[in-house]
């Protein structure tokens, strides 16, 4: 591979992994109250001086996933780690994370198999 080719996947993993370090902290700064609402795909792409179809582009190239797919995994971990690590209700999890208490567990199942009352009860330490 030359140095130009070399440069550009140098760049995508680089891009790539900016991307899922942004989402750890924009995740972390929501469940602290710092900010009050989930950022779109193209608000992120704006923040890492990327456009939208790149940084979606380079993230499929480089992973085979949409960044959706790494966004939805990142609030389910938070969610995970919450229902563990807190005494919080799930619907209070839920609000905390922005969503709507129904709409959350439907999202968490959907990813997971099991609800958030589930989850919490077959992983209790």
């Amino acid at each position: 591979m030359d140095k130009g080719a070399q440069a550009v996947v140098k760049r995508s993993r680089e891009i790539t992994e900016s991307y899922l370090q942004f989402l750890d902290r924009h995740i972390a700064d929501l469940v602290s109250g710092q900010v009050d609402d989930f950022m779109e795909i193209n608000e992120i792409a704006k923040a890492l001086f990327v456009s939208h179809q790149h940084l979606t582009d380079t993230v499929q190239k480089e992973t085979g996933q949409h960044p959706c797919h790494f966004y939805d995994l990142k609030i389910i971990e938070k969610a995970q780690q919450m229902l563990m690590e807190t005494p919080e209700s799930v619907s209070a999890i839920a609000r905390i994370l922005t969503y709507d208490p129904s709409n959350f567990s439907k999202f968490f199942k959907k990813i997971t198999g099991e609800t958030p009352g589930q989850y919490r009860e077959t992983h209790k330490k």
